[in-house]
């Protein structure tokens, strides 16, 4: 029967065919312990991965970890609730009429939304196939949502591939959806139905709905943010984003400009700064070499053509009109508790280009202040969320933090334990 591992039923596959080898084969396993060779291999690994975790294939049934409110939560501050227009609109209402569910987990398995035809949500709901419910393969054992998860890749599992008793009547074809600024997994996302999920076709549809998911949160963060603190007349608060670029981004009504680093740093610090600063005191912030204050006074003129209605106030400078940073939106999402908002927001450190001595200490802090909510906190989500980025993934304590909280049985702990010791020995 040997087949791609891609793909659960390929073209010309006989689906009752299938369906009968792999129920015996999925019988023969769980009484036996031995796989049959001519099963794909990412099936076979999986198997061995949810057993060797404890799971029991014939009584194993989902976790329910989140209860009402703390769903609502999650769902409030979760990066994909900014995609979800978009599965609504290319997945949902299709899957709907066609009798099928599409589901979204976080990066942990956990599912945070579960759409689609009514009554198949129904009955889906006697496994646990619902909002809250944890998928991972640790929980649920094989299935679409777990092991693309575990494999951060596409998966299609059709029918008995699923290793728990109870899921062997459904397929599912899952893709992982990742951030597009830092390449973490933010979650994955999931047709469920019948065999007719588990053919080339759905795959491609599920793959493509994740790159509109994947372009849309792209095009969210390069458009004007829609914050709450807009006028009955419509005006909207300037912005001022500079986590993860090497120069700032200020928008202001429909207007974007892309600021040198220069005006980027003077910016950020007159932002910083309730008092204001004199030019003596922005020379120092600027260089160890104490920049001319006759340098920093021209730096300032040219940078007034940027501001558009940001009031810039001298003797000391300051800005006057109110203005929203990304950093002040970490800080405040990291105090109010919802630290997936927090780890999405921050993208990168402060002006990473940046020498300037008060950029570099604001960049340490910042990091030094996301770092110690994290190594807090039992949210495993958020945690491999930051530790898969470029500025978490040589972060032994983030590392050894997550491996801590991770269940032996979670699809990433192996990987994840590997990680630690490759950094231990990295270390010394």
């Amino acid at each position: 029967m040997g087949r791609s591992n891609d793909l659960a039923m390929p073209p010309g596959a006989d689906p009752a065919a299938l369906s009968r080898y792999l129920n015996l084969a999925h019988d023969a396993f769980v009484s036996t312990g031995r796989g049959d060779p001519s099963l794909r291999r990412l099936v076979l690994e999986s198997w061995r991965r949810s057993v060797e975790g404890g799971l029991d294939p014939e009584q194993a049934l989902a976790a329910i970890r989140l209860d009402d409110d703390t769903l609502s939560d999650i769902r409030d501050s979760h990066p994909l609730a900014a995609g979800m227009p978009v599965i609504r609109r290319l997945l949902v209402e299709g899957a709907a009429d066609a009798g099928l569910l599409v589901a979204v987990s976080d990066a942990a398995g956990q599912l945070l939304w579960v759409e689609g035809n009514a009554s198949l949500r129904a009955r889906a709901e006697g496994m646990h196939f619902l909002p809250g419910a944890d998928w991972s393969e640790a929980s649920a054992g094989t299935n679409a949502p777990g092991t693309a998860l575990a494999l951060d890749r596409p998966v299609q599992i059709f029918g008995a591939e699923h290793l728990a008793r109870q899921v062997t009547p459904w397929s599912c074809s899952a893709a992982p959806i990742h951030d597009p600024d830092t390449g973490a997994i933010l979650g994955v996302l999931d047709l469920t139905g019948g065999d007719e999920v588990a053919t080339p076709q759905s795959l491609t549809l599920v793959r493509a709905t994740v790159a509109a998911v994947e372009a849309e949160l792209r095009i969210e963060r390069l458009s004007p943010r829609r914050g709450p603190h807009v006028s009955v007349s419509g005006w909207t608060r300037p912005s001022l984003e500079v986590l993860g670029g090497h120069g700032a981004t200020l928008r202001h009504g429909t207007t974007t400009t892309r600021l040198s680093l220069r005006h980027s740093e003077i910016l950020l610090l007159l932002t910083e700064s309730a008092d204001g600063l004199t030019t003596a005191e922005l020379g120092v912030a600027l260089s160890e070499d104490e920049q001319a204050q006759v340098t920093v006074r021209a730096e300032l003129s040219r940078l007034r053509g940027s501001l558009g209605p940001i009031e810039l106030a001298s003797r000391p400078y300051r800005v006057t009109s109110p203005v929203d940073t990304d950093i002040a939106g970490v800080r405040a999402d990291l105090e109010a508790g919802l630290l997936r908002r927090a780890v999405g927001r921050y993208r990168g450190p402060v002006l990473p280009s940046s020498t300037a001595p008060a950029i570099e200490q604001l960049r340490d802090e910042l990091h030094m202040h996301v770092r110690s909510y994290l190594l807090a906190s039992d949210d495993a989500d958020a945690l491999l969320s930051f530790a898969d980025t470029s500025h978490g993934r040589d972060d032994f304590e983030v590392w050894e933090r997550v491996l801590a909280i991770l269940p032996p049985g979670s699809p990433r702990h192996a990987q994840v334990e590997g990680h630690v010791a490759r950094l231990d020995r990295e270390l010394g």
